[in-house]
Order: structure tokens, then C-alpha cells, then sequence
């Protein structure tokens, strides 16, 4: 048994995470920016931690590693972004405690957390992947594509910041008004979302591929119902493009569906996306075989049977009753 800090608990992926870490028979601490009054899975965890905003670099680090500390932590899961880009650039303290940071390597979060270091090395270095073409938009003066066109910053998450442009106009406005050192525009590509969610374990290169497309979600993007099938062209490609990144664990790659067949790769989720719970009632255990890319553990093969059609639905659970005087 071991002790699994997982972060940001909160999100939409912690419910599965810490169900499978559970069954696993680890000891689970859970942490987040919220009271544990506002987050339903601060119940479901062994110990619970409010912890600082993670914009908050400094202070969300002292408190992180004092859980660390108290609790013994032995693996550490972050569930967001910006979790997943603080401590990828602050590794020391958690290799000197003895804390295993259950993300890729440097190397592979540096391109992946980049969009247009991405689709870049997505067109110099993986051919068997269609890549969006991408420019900074403080380089773009007259663009190549007709409209509408996509603008991001190359390292959101979520949706937020995306805007289309439908005009010349609106570019304009845009540029002078909008943009600013990480905004990237992107030709709009048109059709339904597929998601690989992909294992890979960098010690052996075994790699694990499920496919789902998105048939209800959010207006943020989070889906409520999907198809999980196998889709063997592109999950052979998904497994290049992770060996080329030397992905280890588990991330998800968000490619666009053309009319015309072709996947386009979006970007890469490089933590458990929110569908991930889609993956594992598929049959694949992606929790148990995440952790052990980290702990030099084999992990399990797969191999996707009839396709299936999953749908989430929404629970309300009470959590505290305030009491008159």
C-alpha cells in the first residue's frame, strides 16, 4: 500500500481516481483550493488538505510539500494544467523527499504544454500525424487561410481563451486588443472530437490506446455522453507520436474528425482528461496502470471489444448542515 496525493479534487477525472486508488488499496489524500464542505470527494479521501491557489506558485509549493511531509506521500497526482506546469518546473524538492511526480518527463511536457511547440514538432518529426498549421499571432500579419480561424493561447486549457475570427476586421481588432505574448491562431478545422486516451510506460514502451468520440458536452468541453470504439489507424499513430514525445503515463491526445476522415490533432491533455472514467468502464483500468508506469510495474494489455456508448449523469450529495443557534 502506498500514500497517493492526488490534487485539485474538485475536477471532473478525481471521483475514478480515487475510486481505482481506493480499490487498489492505497491510502489516499486528497487537496484543493475549496473548503471540504464545497467538494463532494473530500469525503471519499483517507485525508483532505485546503491548499492555495497554484497561481499562488510559492505559497501552493510550501503547502503542498508540507503535506508531503506530514502524510508520507509516496506518489503525487495533479489533476490540472497549471499543477501539472508548476511541478514539472519544480522537480527538485519531490526527488530529494522521495515523492514521485506521477507526470511525463520535462522534455515531453515542455512541447506538449505548447501548442505551437506541438503541431511544430508534430510536422517535423510525425508524419503519420495531421498536425494544424500554427502561427504566433504577434508574427502574423496577412494570414494564410481563409476565415473563420481559431485563437488560443498556446497554453490553455479547457477552452478558455478561444475565440474564432470570422473577418478581417475582427482579426484587426483582435491583434491591437486581444492578443498579447501567447496568443497563436490556428485554421479552423470542422467536425466531431475523438479523444485517445493513451498509457504508455517510458521504461518498456508498452502503450495502451482507447478511442472515444464525443457525442454530448459541455460547452467547455467536458463530455456527458460518448462512443468508445477501436479505431486501429489512429491509435497506431497516437502511439508514435507518445514514443516520439517519450510520454510516460497516462495523457490524452484531443483530435478534431474531418467530413473527409482524416484525425487533426488538437493538442495533448498531459493529465487524466475529464472523460477518463469513459476509458475505464471500457475495460481498461488507466488509474492502476498510470501509477505503475511510475512504479516499474508491468502494465496490462488491452484489447476493446463491441463499441459502447457511455453517458455520465450528475449526483447531489449534502455535505453540511448549518444548524440555527
Amino acid at each position: 500500500m502506498s500514500n497517493v496525493l492526488v490534487t485539485s479534487i474538485g475536477s471532473v477525472a478525481a471521483d475514478i481516481t480515487i475510486k481505482s486508488l481506493k480499490r487498489l488499496g492505497h491510502r489516499v489524500v486528497g487537496a484543493d483550493i475549496y473548503p471540504r464542505e464545497w467538494v463532494v470527494d473530500a469525503y471519499n479521501v483517507d485525508a483532505f488538505y485546503k491548499v492555495p491557489l497554484v497561481s499562488d506558485a510559492e505559497t501552493y509549493l510550501s503547502a503542498v510539500h508540507s503535506v508531503c511531509e506530514q502524510e508520507s506521500i509516496d506518489y503525487f497526482i495533479p489533476l490540472i494544467d497549471p499543477e501539472v506546469d508548476l511541478l514539472n518546473a519544480s522537480r527538485g524538492w519531490f526527488e530529494e523527499h522521495g515523492v514521485t511526480l506521477c507526470i511525463s518527463t520535462k522534455r515531453s511536457l515542455d512541447i506538449i504544454r505548447n501548442k505551437k511547440s506541438l503541431q511544430d514538432f508534430i510536422e517535423d518529426e510525425v508524419p503519420e500525424i495531421n498536425g494544424i498549421p500554427t502561427l504566433m499571432v504577434g508574427g502574423a500579419e496577412k494570414l494564410p487561410w481563409g476565415y473563420p480561424v481559431v485563437v488560443k493561447p498556446y497554453d490553455g486549457r479547457s477552452s478558455q481563451g478561444r475565440e474564432y475570427i470570422s473577418s478581417d476586421e475582427e482579426w484587426e481588432t483582435y491583434k491591437e486588443k486581444r492578443a498579447d505574448s501567447k496568443s497563436i491562431v490556428e485554421p479552423f478545422v470542422s467536425g466531431p472530437l475523438v479523444m485517445v486516451e493513451v498509457v504508455r510506460q517510458g521504461s518498456t514502451g508498452k502503450c495502451v490506446c482507447i478511442t472515444r468520440q464525443e457525442l454530448l458536452s459541455t460547452p467547455h468541453g467536458c463530455a456527458t455522453t460518448v462512443r468508445v470504439y477501436s479505431d486501429p489507424d489512429l491509435e497506431a499513430a497516437s502511439k508514435v507520436l507518445a514514443e516520439k514525445l517519450n510520454v510516460n503515463g497516462c495523457v490524452n491526445f484531443e483530435f478534431i474528425k474531418h467530413e473527409d476522415g482524416r484525425h487533426f490533432l488538437v493538442e495533448c491533455n498531459p493529465r487524466y482528461s475529464a472523460g477518463l472514467e469513459f476509458s475505464c468502464l471500457a475495460g481498461y483500468d488507466c488509474v492502476a496502470n498510470h501509477l505503475d508506469c511510475f512504479g516499474d510495474h508491468p502494465i496490462d494489455e488491452f484489447e476493446m471489444g463491441a463499441p459502447t456508448i457511455v453517458a455520465r449523469k450528475y449526483e447531489e450529495y449534502v455535505t453540511s448542515v448549518e444548524r440555527g443557534s
